[in-house]
C-alpha cells in the first residue's frame, strides 16, 4: 500500500508556527526570561567593544610614565564585569531555555498523539505507520531545533546588528547607515534564496519519509519477504527510494554551497568597504584609533553571528521541512467526529436498528444499498453470505469506523451518529477475524478489555477462553510479551487472547468478526462453549463462513451483494431453496474440513470432563438435510 496524495501536502509557514505558539504562550514566564536573556547578552557584547575602544585611544595618546596604568586596569575591570555578567545572563537564559522546550516537547508529543488518534480508521490504513510514526517524533524534535534558532541565532542576531549599527551611526553617520544598508540587503537575499531554497527541502523531507516508510514496511513484512524469496527484490525497492533520497540531498547541498559563496562575497565587500571608508574619516580627523578596534570588533561578531545563522538556517528550514508534514495532518479535520452535543449512549435492551443504510468505499461500487436490519435486544443474529457481500462492512458501520452516506444507525432508538464514539465503543466488545495485540504483556492485553480489572479477573477471563493452558506453560506466564501485534503467538491463541478480552469487558452488544476462524475444531468446541456463556443474556452479531458455528443462532441473515436476500433459523433456511442451503451443502458435502454438526452443550462439558479430543466425524448430506 503506497501513501496517498494527501499524505505528501505540506502545511504553509503560518500553520507551522500557529501550532507552536499555541503551545509556547502556555509558558509566558519563560519565554520571557529568554527574551530578557536574550537582550542582556547582547548589550553585554555591545558594550564590551565599547570600553575596548577607550583602551585602545588611551593607550594611543598616553605614554607608560604618564599615570594611565590605573584608569587602563579600571577599563579592564569594567571589561571583565561586562563579561562575567554576560556569561551569567546567558547561563540563566539557557537554562530557561531547557525547561521550556522540554516542557512545550512534551505537550507537542500529547497533543499530537492525541489528536492523530482521532483521525479515522480509513485514515490509518491508507498511511504507513513508520511514517507516521517518523512524522510525530520529528514534529516534536524540530521544534527544539526551530525554537533554539530563533531564540540563540536570529533574535540575538537581530538585536546585535540593530545596536551595532547604532552605536556605528552615533561615532559616524556614514559608516552605521553602510553597515545598516548592508544587514538589510544581506538578510533580504538570506530570505530570498531560503524561499528559492523551500522546494528542495520539501522534496529531501518527503524522500527521508519515503525511506522510513520503506524500511518500516519492510521490517513488518519480514516473513513474508523470506517465505517468498523477495530479498533481492524488497533491497532493489529499497535502494531505489534511497536513490531518490541521495539526489534530493545531493540538491540540497549543492544550493547551499551556492548560498555560502554568494555570503562569502557580502562578507568580503562589507568589510573592505568599512576599513576603506574608516581610514578616509580618520585622515580627516573624525575617528579615533580606538573606532577601528569598534569597528572590527563589531564585524567580526557580526560576521560570525551570520555564518552561525546561515548554518542554523539550513537546520531551522530542514525542520521546518519536517514538521510542516505533520502539521499537515494535525490540520486536517477529523473525519468521523463526535457531534458538536453528542451525548453518552444509554444502553437498556441493546436493540439495533439499521434504516435504509447507503455506503460505499470513496468511488467505489456500493458496498450496502438501502440496507434494513433490525435486531431485538438480547438476540443472537448471524450474518452469513459470500465473501463481499457487506458482513464485515455492517460491524464497522456499528462502531462508527467509517460513516454511513445515507441512512441512520440505532442503538435503543439513539442515533450512533449522536452519541459519543467512545461510549458507543465501550458498549460494544467486537471480536475481529484478525486479531492485532499490542507488544505488552499477555496480562496487559487481556486487561485492555476493561483496565481496571484485578489480575484475578484477567485470570478468569483467560479460563473461560481457554487461554489460560497455553500461557500457564510460558517461562514468564501472563508477563510473557507477545511482540509486535502478537506475532509472538499463534493465530489460534491470538484469537483466544482477543475472546478474553471481550469477556473480560462484557459489554451488553457483541459483535464476533470470524472470531473462532483461526482455531482448530478441538479448541472451537470448547470456545464455543465459552461464547454461548458469553452471549447469554446479551444482544449479539455473529459473522462465520464456517456455518457449523451459527447454527444456534435466533436469526441467520444471508447477505448477498450488500442487501438482505434472506433470514430464519437454521433450518428455516435449509428447507427453503437459495444461497444459504447452498453453501450449507457445499460445507457438509466434504468440500470444508469442519465438523458442521451441532455440539450440544453435554458433548462439550463431556469433552472438558473427560479429556476427550478427538473430532467428530461431519455429517452425512443425506444428514445435512
Amino acid at each position: 500500500m503506497m501513501p496517498n496524495s494527501s499524505e505528501r501536502q505540506y502545511a504553509s509557514g503560518g500553520q507551522v508556527f500557529a501550532i507552536y505558539f499555541r503551545h509556547v504562550r502556555k509558558y509566558p514566564v519563560l519565554l520571557g526570561l529568554v527574551a530578557l536573556g536574550a537582550i542582556g547578552i547582547q548589550i553585554a557584547d555591545l558594550a564590551a567593544p565599547w570600553y575596548l575602544r577607550r583602551f585602545f585611544n588611551l593607550l594611543a595618546s598616553s605614554a607608560p610614565e604618564a599615570g594611565a596604568i590605573p584608569e587602563l586596569l579600571g577599563l579592564v575591570a569594567a571589561i571583565a564585569a561586562i563579561y562575567l555578567a554576560g556569561w551569567v545572563v546567558r547561563r540563566l537564559q539557557e537554562a530557561s531555555i531547557i525547561l521550556l522546550e522540554s516542557r512545550v516537547m512534551t505537550d507537542l508529543f500529547s497533543s499530537t498523539f492525541e489528536y492523530l488518534m482521532g483521525h479515522s480508521y480509513n485514515f490509518f490504513i491508507s498511511r504507513f505507520a513508520g511514517s507516521l510514526t517518523h512524522r510525530v517524533n520529528k514534529f516534536a524534535r524540530a521544534f527544539e531545533v526551530m525554537f533554539d534558532a530563533i531564540a540563540l541565532q536570529f533574535f540575538p542576531t537581530l538585536l546585535f546588528v540593530g545596536g551595532a549599527v547604532t552605536v556605528l551611526f552615533m561615532r559616524n553617520h556614514a559608516l552605521g547607515l553602510a553597515l545598516g544598508a548592508w544587514a538589510a540587503v544581506f538578510v533580504a537575499f538570506q530570505l530570498y534564496v531560503a524561499k528559492l531554497r523551500q522546494p528542495v527541502r520539501a522534496a529531501r523531507a518527503e524522500a527521508d519519509t519515503r525511506v522510513t516508510a520503506s524500511l518500516a514496511d519492510a521490517i513488518s513484512n519480514h516473513a513474508t519477504i523470506m517465505l517468498f524469496s523477495g530479498k533481492r527484490f524488497e533491497h532493489g525497492l529499497f535502494n531505489a527510494v534511497v536513490e531518490v533520497w541521495r539526489k534530493a540531498t545531493l540538491r540540497s547541498w549543492i544550493a547551499d554551497n551556492a548560498i555560502w559563496s554568494g555570503i562569502g562575497l557580502f562578507m568580503i565587500a562589507i568589510e573592505i568597504g568599512l576599513l576603506w571608508g574608516a581610514t578616509v574619516f580618520w585622515g580627516r580627523g573624525l575617528l579615533e584609533i580606538g573606532d577601528f578596534v569598534l569597528i572590527q570588533a563589531y564585524l567580526l561578531t557580526t560576521f560570525d553571528r551570520l555564518l552561525s545563522i546561515n548554518r542554523e538556517l539550513r537546520r531551522f528550514f530542514d525542520a521546518f521541512a519536517d514538521s510542516s508534514e505533520m502539521a499537515h495532518i494535525l490540520g486536517e479535520p477529523h473525519r468521523v467526529p463526535d457531534a458538536p452535543n453528542a451525548r453518552p449512549l444509554a444502553v437498556r435492551e441493546g436493540a439495533i436498528r439499521f434504516s435504509r443504510v447507503n455506503f460505499s468505499f470513496g468511488a467505489a461500487e456500493p458496498v450496502l444499498e438501502d440496507f434494513d436490519l433490525a435486531v431485538r435486544g438480547g438476540e443472537r443474529i448471524a450474518l452469513v453470505g459470500s465473501s463481499g457481500a457487506g458482513k464485515s462492512t455492517i460491524t464497522k458501520l456499528l462502531l462508527r469506523m467509517f460513516d454511513i452516506k445515507e441512512g441512520a444507525i440505532a442503538i435503543d432508538g439513539q442515533s450512533i451518529a449522536d452519541v459519543t464514539q467512545d461510549s458507543l465503543r465501550a458498549a460494544i466488545s467486537f471480536v475481529p477475524q484478525e486479531p492485532i495485540l499490542f507488544h505488552r504483556t499477555l496480562m496487559e492485553n487481556i486487561r485492555y478489555g476493561r483496565r481496571k480489572a484485578t489480575d484475578e479477573e484477567v485470570i478468569e477471563a483467560a479460563k473461560k477462553a481457554h487461554c489460560h493452558e497455553f500461557i500457564s506453560r510460558l517461562p514468564l506466564g501472563y508477563g510473557t510479551y507477545v511482540g509486535e501485534r502478537g506475532i509472538k503467538l499463534s493465530g489460534g491463541e491470538r484469537q483466544r487472547v482477543a475472546i478474553a478480552r471481550a469477556i473480560l469487558k462484557n459489554a451488553p452488544i457483541l459483535v464476533l468478526d470470524e472470531a473462532t476462524s483461526s482455531l482448530d475444531s478441538r479448541s472451537e468446541a470448547l470456545i464455543q462453549d465459552a461464547l454461548e456463556a458469553l452471549m447469554r443474556g446479551k444482544t449479539a452479531v455473529v459473522i462465520a463462513h464456517r456455518l457449523s458455528t451459527i447454527q444456534k443462532a435466533d436469526r441467520i441473515v444471508v447477505m448477498d451483494k450488500g442487501r438482505v436476500v434472506a433470514e430464519g433459523t437454521h433450518q428455516e433456511l435449509l428447507e427453503r431453496a437459495g444461497l444459504y442451503r447452498e453453501l450449507w451443502s457445499i460445507q457438509a458435502g466434504g468440500f470444508a474440513d469442519e465438523p458442521v454438526a451441532e455440539a450440544g452443550a453435554e458433548e462439550i462439558e463431556g469433552q472438558k470432563d473427560e479429556g476427550i479430543e478427538d473430532e467428530k466425524e461431519p455429517p452425512t448430506r443425506a444428514q445435512a438435510k
